[in-house]
């Protein structure tokens, strides 16, 4: 097993499952400069598909966006594990979908703690919802 791996599986891209993400049924948690929206489906073959987005708005060039995604998606694919862990002993899939709300670059370590803390608030509120 790949544990540190990012595959193509995990990313959440069909058009379906992006809407029923956001919409009223998904969840959301905050923590600077992150948003997440997560929504608990039934089991998958992927327990966790997750999506990035870094808003134009935020930043008007592309190589600023490239960084923050890819500080994001790094982060993402070397915490993971805890997320992974709940959702496979809860028997569920999630769709999660990271989305940058600074209007500025962060450090690297910034996004990284940003992202643990919502993976940890994620598995929580996984564990507390399904018995």
């Amino acid at each position: 097993m790949h544990h540190f791996a990012f595959p193509k599986a995990e990313h959440l891209t069909s058009r379906r499952e992006i809407e029923a993400l956001f919409s009223k049924g998904s969840m959301a948690a905050y923590k600077f400069p992150l948003r997440a929206i997560f929504h608990i489906s039934n089991s998958e073959s992927v327990p966790v598909k997750v999506l990035i987005s870094v808003s134009k708005r935020h930043f008007k060039h592309a190589v600023d966006r490239n960084r923050a995604k890819r500080q994001i998606r790094e982060a993402y694919r070397l915490h993971k594990q805890v997320l992974w862990d709940t959702a496979c002993a809860q028997g569920t899939s999630l769709h999660i979908a990271f989305l940058w709300t600074a209007n500025m670059p962060m450090d690297s370590d910034k996004v990284t703690r940003s992202v643990i803390s919502l993976l940890e608030t994620i598995s929580t509120h996984l564990q507390n919802s399904r018995p």
